[in-house]
């Protein structure tokens, strides 16, 4: 099941009013989580799905004299809700969530893993209320059809572990052309 996507401030939508085209419009939402529509005025609409926004401004454009209004609500950018993808990807930072967002997709979006990554060892930190949860989600599994493929929410951190034995390895390579005789390497 997933979770409809929650609007926020920043985000920019795309208003449709079925056959009242000078209805339709793109609008931003503000800081506050309010956005200004014609005739239905000034609406909350912080934590709202696409969905419920278009009811809302159903309703209000009813009340407002338009009769049946037909009204679509689509997400032109998305501002608000970020997951922060950090660790052993190729380009750590903030990433966009939507409605279909899982874990192989925002460590895409990270342009993938670095060599130094450990796959089996990928964390996702979730709160929820004032607790915070971590589970930890094996790559590899994922890709070869183990298990699902996990749900990515708005606020996560995802972090990608890393392999200190490649970093020894790594390290142990880049020295070796300075070292003459043969080295044994006790890798744990």
């Amino acid at each position: 099941m997933t979770r409809p996507y929650q609007v926020g401030p920043g985000d920019k939508l795309r208003i449709d009013v079925y056959a009242l085209d000078d209805l339709s419009r793109e609008v931003t939402v503000d800081s506050s989580g309010w956005i200004s529509f014609p005739i239905s005025g000034a609406l909350e609409v912080n934590g709202m799905s696409p969905r419920q926004i278009a009811a809302a401004i159903g309703a209000r454009l009813s009340a407002g004299f338009v009769r049946d209004p037909q009204v679509s609500v689509n997400l032109v950018d998305v501002a608000s809700q970020m997951v922060t993808v950090d660790g052993e990807v190729k380009d750590p930072g903030l990433y966009p969530v939507g409605t279909h967002t899982s874990l192989m997709r925002v460590i895409a979006a990270a342009k993938g893993t670095t060599e130094f990554s450990n796959p089996r060892n990928v964390v996702i930190v979730r709160t929820i209320g004032t607790k915070r949860y971590a589970g930890v989600y094996n790559l590899v599994s994922i890709r070869s059809g183990k298990y699902p493929d996990p749900q990515i929410y708005s606020n996560d951190v995802v972090l990608v572990g890393d392999s200190s034995a490649k970093k020894v390895l790594h390290d142990f390579i880049q020295l070796s052309p300075a070292v003459l005789t043969p080295l044994v390497l006790l890798l744990n």
